[in-house]
C-alpha cells in the first residue's frame, strides 16, 4: 500500500477540479445491489450514481468487495439483487444488453491480460475490428493515436513479453481506450507493478482524468485519490461505509473503521 503522487516537477499537476461533472441522469447507477458467493455476501445494499466525467476512488481493505462491485458493472460478475443501469441500459442476462454495455464501458485489471502471441498493436485492434466493426486501417490508427497517448507508440510492433510492467499496463489502458468507451473501470492498476512503474501509470490515468473521462478507480494509491477524484467510498464487509471529498475524506472522515483504515495506510 503506497502513497504515490506525482508532483508538480514529475508531471503536470492535476487541477482540482479540471473538468466540470455532469450534472444530468447518473452514467452508472446502482440502486440496492447485492452479490453473494454462495453462503458469502459478499456486496450488502450497494446504491451508487456515477455521473458523466466523475471521477470516484474506491478503497477499503482486501476481501471487502471492492473489485467485485466493479466487475459487476459490465457484468464479469453477476449481482442476484437489485438494479444495475449503464447508459441508460438495465444489465440483465440478456447477452445483447450485456455485448452493448461492454462496448461503452472499458476496464483496465491488475494483470494486463494482453495476448502474448499477439503484437502490441494486434491486442489494440482486435476488439475494435471484430467488436465493433471498424476497418483494420482505422482500427490501427485510432491504435496508434492512443498508443502515442500513452507514450509508447514506439513498442507497436513488439509482444507484450518484450515490454516490463509499466508497458504493458499502458499498453491495456490504451486497448480500452480504442473501443471508445463512456466510462473506464480501473481495479487496482498499480498494484502488480514495481514501485518505478507505478508513477507512469498514474500518469497516464491523471492525464484521462484531465481529459473528463468517467472513472471508477479500485486502488490504495491515496496520493491519487487525494489529487484526481471527486468523490472517494470507502468499502468494508460488503458495504460502503463512508463516502466523501478527498479533502474531507482524509481530513475529516467520520466512520471509525475509515479513521482505522486511514491510520494504517497514510504515513
Amino acid at each position: 500500500m503506497t502513497d504515490t503522487v506525482p508532483t508538480p516537477t514529475d508531471a503536470e499537476t492535476p487541477p482540482t477540479d479540471p473538468v466540470q461533472v455532469d450534472q444530468n441522469e447518473a452514467v452508472i447507477k446502482i440502486i440496492g445491489m447485492h452479490k453473494w458467493f454462495g453462503d458469502f455476501h459478499v456486496l450488502n445494499d450497494i446504491h451508487l450514481d456515477v455521473r458523466a466525467k466523475e471521477r470516484i476512488v474506491i478503497c477499503g481493505p482486501s476481501g471487502s468487495g471492492k473489485s467485485t462491485l466493479i466487475r459487476c458493472i459490465n457484468r464479469l460478475e453477476e449481482h442476484q439483487r437489485g438494479k444495475i443501469i449503464v447508459d441508460g441500459i438495465e444489465l440483465t442476462n440478456n447477452l445483447k444488453k450485456i455485448e452493448k454495455i461492454r462496448e461503452e464501458v472499458g476496464m483496465v485489471f491488475q494483470h494486463f491480460n494482453l495476448f502474448p502471441h499477439l503484437t502490441i498493436l494486434e491486442n489494440l485492434t482486435l476488439g475494435p475490428i471484430w467488436v465493433r466493426r471498424v476497418p483494420k486501417k482505422e482500427a490501427e490508427e485510432t491504435a496508434m493515436y492512443y498508443l502515442e497517448k500513452v507514450h509508447i507508440a514506439e513498442q507497436a510492433r513488439k509482444f507484450p513479453g518484450q515490454l516490463s510492467g509499466g508497458q504493458q499496463q499502458r499498453v491495456a489502458v490504451a486497448r480500452s481506450l480504442c473501443m471508445k468507451p463512456k466510462v473506464m473501470l480501473f481495479d487496482e492498476p498499480t498494484s502488480a507493478l514495481d514501485p518505478e512503474m507505478v508513477k507512469e501509470v498514474l500518469d497516464v490515468m491523471i492525464s484521462l482524468a484531465r481529459e473528463g473521462m468517467t472513472m471508477i478507480v479500485v486502488t490504495h494509491e491515496m496520493g491519487f485519490a487525494k489529487s484526481v477524484a471527486h468523490r472517494v467510498l470507502f468499502m468494508d464487509f460488503g458495504k460502503i461505509v463512508e463516502e466523501n471529498t478527498p479533502d474531507e475524506f482524509f481530513d475529516n472522515p467520520q466512520h471509525e473503521r475509515t479513521k482505522l483504515f486511514l491510520s494504517q495506510i497514510l504515513h
